[in-house]
């Protein structure tokens, strides 16, 4: 049976680990210069004050988490998914879409209105992504300097 939960600081080292087993593989190839840098990177999205974070356990393991935050928009309050990761053994058993339906009800209590993420194109999240209720907006780019 999934727990979800919202994430707390107590929940940030498994989630460190969790993210750094699963993302240092295929297909995103993650290189971490330390775990530290890792860490950092999870404790400043948690001491944001818009912060709104999730994980998922079974049987008292973190198998999932969303760290993302709550984003102001014109017509409300979004939820922004800065980071969604399951386990990296436990993939395609569906506990991704459980998780991520756990989530969206838990937002609707919230009365957050949107979610909003980016991804990378052909990568198996985009198929997750879509095959989950989301679309690609294709009147929007993303733009980095």
């Amino acid at each position: 049976m999934i727990q979800v939960k919202e994430l707390t600081k107590e929940h940030l080292d498994a989630c460190v680990d969790l993210a750094m087993a699963t993302f240092t593989k295929e297909p995103w190839n993650d290189v971490y210069e330390s775990r530290e840098q890792a860490l950092t990177f999870y404790q400043n999205h948690l001491y944001n004050n818009y912060f709104l974070g999730y994980i998922a356990v079974i049987e008292e393991k973190i198998v999932a988490l969303s760290i993302g935050m709550k984003k102001p928009w014109i017509q409300g309050m979004e939820y922004y998914i800065d980071e969604f990761c399951v386990d990296y053994n436990r993939q395609g058993q569906g506990i991704g879409t459980i998780f991520i339906n756990e989530i969206i009800k838990d937002l609707e209590k919230k009365n957050l209105n949107a979610i909003i993420l980016n991804t990378e194109k052909n990568y198996p999240s985009t198929d997750f992504y879509l095959k989950n209720g989301f679309t690609i907006q294709k009147e929007l780019i993303v733009l980095t300097r």
